[in-house]
Order: structure tokens, then sequence, then C-alpha cells
């Protein structure tokens, strides 16, 4: 299998595991019937969804790192740090 499929495999797998984890969370918190407990899954969750986006990400950048000029990498790069500055703000 190409390097460019097996990276592209484990950015779908990763964002799978993602999504099996928000299923679970949301399972969970019907299951407790809790807001608190609901909002300290909640608060799991905050972590988990910004650390996948980073991974996959730059799971990404790597399979494109010989494809791409370095000026586009730098705008691929401003532009996920624009998203966090953006997340952060609201």
């Amino acid at each position: 299998m190409p390097k460019v499929w097996s990276i592209a495999l484990c950015m779908g797998l990763l964002r799978l595991f993602s999504g099996f984890i928000e299923i679970t969370a949301g399972i969970m918190m019907i299951y407790f019937h809790n807001i608190e407990t609901a909002l300290k899954i909640n608060a799991l969750l905050a972590l988990i969804g910004p650390l996948m986006m980073i991974i996959v990400t730059s799971l990404g950048l790597i399979g494109i790192a010989g494809n791409v000029s370095l000026e586009k990498m730098l705008l691929i790069l401003c532009g996920v740090v624009l998203i966090f500055f953006a997340i952060n703000k609201l």
C-alpha cells in the first residue's frame, strides 16, 4: 500500500475512533441522567476534539509535505492557528 493511502487510512480511522468516542459519550450522558456528570463528560470531549484535529491535520501535512511548496504549507499552518485562535476567542 502506498504511503499516501496508509496516511489517509490512519486519518480516516482516527476520525472514526473520534466519532465512536462522541457517540459513547452521548450514550453515557443519557445513561447517567445527571447534568453534572453530563457536563464532566462534555468537558472531556472538549479536550479530545481539538487533540484529534491536531493529530489528523499533522498526519495530513506529513502526507503532503513532499508535494506542497513551503508557502502553501505556511498558509495551511496559518489556517490551523486561526481556527484555534477563533475557538479560544468565543
